[in-house]
């Protein structure tokens, strides 16, 4: 059975994100390059209350996943969080690993979170997001989905 542990990252240049950033790019995905930009720059440092970046590693300390919250920049209540930057590496997915690092972001998120949402433009993360329980809705200004959270102090 394969090993693997999840993080919270702090320090983005301390990982090595070249396998993530190839395979993304090379499938049309963009936003793991926007992450190290945004990143390096200060835009999106995940630091704010209730936000973090997270990693999932193999067995060989290899990230082969990747996602954060923010604080929803369009939704004017730091209550509701936005998941942000979540990409598998495809020779990990459907194995839980996904599944691992959402349910991870949002047993975190219950501390400060009332509700978390994401947008999404495909079939394939339409479906995983709604197997965890996200419900498919507009209600928020540039989200596909949402889910409610129990505040949990």
């Amino acid at each position: 059975m394969l090993e693997f542990r999840i993080e919270k990252i702090t320090n983005l240049a301390s990982i090595d994100l070249t396998l993530l950033m190839k395979e993304s790019n090379e499938n049309g995905f963009r936003f793991t390059e926007r992450l190290v930009n945004d990143f390096r720059n200060g835009k999106n440092t995940f630091n704010q209350r209730g936000e973090g970046l997270y990693g999932v590693f193999n067995d060989k300390g290899v990230i082969i996943a990747i996602g954060g919250i923010n604080i929803d920049p369009f939704a004017n209540d730091p209550q509701i969080g936005r998941i942000r930057r979540v990409y598998v590496l495809k020779e990990y997915r459907r194995k839980g690993i996904g599944r691992f690092l959402i349910n991870k972001i949002l047993f975190d998120a219950r501390r400060t979170f009332k509700e978390v949402v994401l947008h999404t433009e495909t079939v394939d993360a339409d479906q995983f997001y709604t197997s965890l329980g996200f419900s498919k809705s507009t209600c928020y200004q540039n989200s596909t989905h949402h889910i409610k959270l129990k505040l949990f102090m």
